[in-house]
């Protein structure tokens, strides 16, 4: 290869580098727009960012292990109150709970955000294609979530859970077989709508073939709705996997929110009034299904302006 070859291969390539980082930034620029546009949006922008830095540097943040059972001067430091040097007091078998609640935000965000996003791809998927090619399509893929809406969603969580395992991945999985449900209705709703409209029509007439008119022309129109009902799910996700753990089908190995609900409940901390134990546990699972509503809240009045002055 000559020098010139190499010289314009080099300039292609940073055109096409420098071309990706643009698109980047405008995305993200968007996104930051999207959120600052309302303020219960970015409130619960700021709390899921709040957990995630959370649960990134909790070796830091945390003086103990969670798993660890503190010894002083050679006994066992169990239920002590809050103290300088045990922020939050220790469980029963003397592990810090400070520690356990800072970890416990990491299993938190990985259920949230896995369950979000296979909320979003499948839901937007089935109703895509449910919504696009109608007829026995359509009717195939609504009676599968006709019968996925006849589950109970706990209980088929708990019953899956049980049978193949205590796992953070095992509950993940259970939800993301149920969740999607309600945003593959409301997506394939809409895409009934868009896939009427003159630029679809005018992509057929060009010849475009139909993944590319699903994936080109349709799904840009009703991925924010695909943001709204994620957004949604990750809260459920949360309180899901809480609600599973304080039942005892959590994964042992990892501290959660639920399981120190749970280990709390089961050593009768309320009754002996130790409210540094089970509180802290509860307000962080509290906020972060808060957060989940508060961005869709925003969202929906950001798509429906028109919620505003109702």
């Amino acid at each position: 290869m000559n020098t010139d070859a190499r010289m314009n291969q080099r300039t292609a390539l940073a055109f096409r580098e420098k071309g990706l980082l643009s698109i980047l930034g405008r995305n993200l620029a968007g996104v930051y727009r999207f959120l600052k546009s309302d303020p219960f949006c970015m409130t619960g922008a700021l709390i899921y960012l709040f957990f995630m830095l959370l649960a990134i540097f909790a070796p830091l943040i945390a003086p103990y292990d969670p798993h660890e059972m503190i010894k002083h001067d050679g006994k066992l430091a169990y239920n002590q109150p809050p103290s300088a040097q045990h922020w939050l007091g220790t469980t029963n078998m003397g592990r810090d709970i400070f520690s356990q609640l800072v970890h416990g935000a990491k299993p938190a965000m990985m259920v949230g955000l896995t369950a979000a996003f296979f909320v979003a791809v499948v839901g937007t998927l089935v109703g895509l294609f449910a919504g696009y090619y109608k007829g026995r399509v359509d009717s195939v893929l609504m009676r599968i979530t006709d019968i996925a809406f006849g589950i109970p969603f706990e209980p088929f969580v708990i019953v899956l859970v049980a049978f193949l395992g205590p796992s953070v991945w095992n509950i993940v999985l259970a939800m993301g077989l149920l969740l999607w449900r309600d945003t593959a209705r409301v997506i394939r709703s809409q895409v009934l709508t868009v896939r009427e409209r003159s630029f679809v029509e005018a992509a057929k007439i060009s010849g475009a073939s139909d993944l590319r008119i699903i994936f080109v022309q349709v799904m840009p129109n009703i991925l924010p709705l695909s943001f709204l009902y994620g957004s949604l799910a990750m809260g459920w996700a949360i309180l899901t996997e809480a609600a599973v753990s304080f039942l005892g089908f959590g994964d042992p190995a990892m501290i959660s929110w639920g399981y120190m609900l749970n280990d709390a409940y089961a050593s009768q901390a309320l009754s002996r009034e130790a409210y540094w134990w089970f509180i802290p546990p509860g307000i962080f699972i509290m906020l972060t299904v808060m957060a989940g509503f508060y961005i869709g809240r925003g969202a929906e009045e950001i798509l429906y302006p028109r919620l505003k002055n109702q």
